[in-house]
This record gives structure tokens, sequence and C-alpha cells, in this order.
């Protein structure tokens, strides 16, 4: 990052310092109509300005990509790329949604088609692909405890383990009261963002929380959710929790289309 914003810095100062001189030409009454080479003055302004415009853009591009990355990332190295982070679903959180009858229901975002998402307010009948069981707090915690382990274990995550999340994460929502965690995951190369949710849903288990874990963009996601779930499942399991991995076992189709057995 550091050296593209020094070679951004001298396109800059050398664009800036040719349409100085163009513009001085223009100015002076010997070159009033044209310049020595035939340029109209209309040319050196439209092609100056075209310069100026793609030496500041490329300016704000390395500074947005440094602005928009998570603190906790674990290299500045692809910094200097276009990130397809994909837009935020206005969808997230605990809604009223509707099963494949049309019946409704109050649960997390449905997954698309593709696997790269899961989710336990999905039903394991009607897509079993996507579905995981919900997690569950051992019996001695209030919901409240139970969150705090979930935020301390959420906010232990290791961006870059098992070679995903590279890009770092972010927790965006948190409400120990309420029950709801909202969190960000970016994929270090291109930054593709996955949004991950934990959240107590009245009526789903009076220990119960529910967990799902998708991808933005693209059809496959080469195993990172899976990745992601079982990492943070770990570290609940090891405080007691109920929180089953996603496997080969009960996964088995997810596996083999995203190449990761």
């Amino acid at each position: 990052m550091h050296s593209l914003r020094i070679f951004v810095s001298l396109v800059s100062l050398v664009q800036v310092g040719a349409f100085c001189n163009q513009v001085r030409n223009v100015r002076n009454p010997v070159a009033l109509k044209m310049t020595a080479d035939g340029t109209s003055r209309r040319d050196i302004l439209s092609k100056s300005s075209s310069v100026l415009g793609n030496a500041f853009l490329l300016l704000a591009l390395g500074k947005s990509n440094a602005a928009d990355a998570f603190d906790n990332r674990i290299s500045d190295k692809y910094n200097d790329r276009p990130k397809q982070r994909g837009g935020q679903p206005k969808d997230l959180g605990i809604k009223s949604r509707k099963d494949m009858f049309g019946e409704d229901y109050q649960g997390l975002k449905h997954c698309g088609n593709g696997p790269n998402c899961f989710c336990s307010t999905e039903s394991p009948e009607d897509d079993p692909g996507h579905y995981i069981p919900s997690w569950k707090w051992p019996e001695a915690l209030s919901k409240t405890e139970a969150f705090e382990q979930i935020s301390e274990v959420v906010n232990a995550y290791e961006p870059g383990q098992g070679n995903i999340d590279g890009g770092g994460f972010k927790v965006i929502t948190f409400d120990k009261n309420k029950g709801y965690i909202y969190a960000q995951f970016e994929a270090l190369k291109n930054g593709y963002i996955d949004d991950f949710e934990i959240a107590f849903i009245d009526g789903l288990g009076s220990n119960n929380v529910q967990v799902r874990s998708s991808s933005r963009l693209g059809y496959l996601d080469y195993g990172v959710n899976a990745k992601r779930l079982n990492f943070i499942a770990n570290g609940l399991r090891k405080k007691g929790w109920y929180a089953p991995e996603v496997s080969v076992d009960n996964h088995q189709n997810y596996f083999i289309e995203n190449g990761a057995i």
C-alpha cells in the first residue's frame, strides 16, 4: 500500500506538472489559438482534465481500499487491488420469512441456490444442503451470559486460519440483551465479504441460538463458510456448548461441489 501511494503521488506530480505547462502555453498570447504542434486550447484542456481525473482516481482508489479494510487483516499486500465486497444484504437479522409452502415464520435470511451458505433456520426437510442445527448454550448460563461468550469467541477469531478471512473481520452489531451478533469477514486478495449472524429467536428453544454464515457473491465458496463456522463452533464447544461441525458426513455435496474434500 505504501509503494502504491508513492507511485500514485509521483504520477500525479508529473501529470499535474504537464497540465500546468500546457495551460501556461494556452495563456501565452503567441499561442493563443494554437500551440506549436498545432494542438488547440480545447484539446489541451480536455486531455489535461482527463489526465488529472485518472491520477486522482488512482489516488482515491488506494485511499478507499485502505479506509474500508479491516484493521485486523493479516497483510496490506493486496490493498491496491479493486475489491469485490458486494452490497450488504438489506434483509439480515430476525425477520418474518416464508417457507416453501408460503407459511410465515421468524428466522434469519434464506440461503440462495449455491453451496456457499449455511443457516439453522432453514428447513432440514426442504433445504438439507443449507441447513445446520442450531447451537445450544449450557443451561447454567443466562441468555446475556451466553452472548457474552459468543462475543468473546467471535472477537478471538484468527484471520487467516485455514487460509481464509485474511482480510480480517469486524463485529458490526452486538446486543447481548436481545441476543444478536452480526459480523463481516473479508477475503484477503479480492475483498469478498461474508456475513455471519448468531441470534436468539423466541420459540426456537430456551437455550438455542440460530446461526447463519453466507457469501455475498459467487456460486461456490471453496469451503470458506464451513471453516469459519467450525472455528467458532470449536471455541464454543470448549465452553460447554453444543455446536456440531459442518463435515463431509452431514454435507457431502457441499464439500464435493466446492472441491474441499
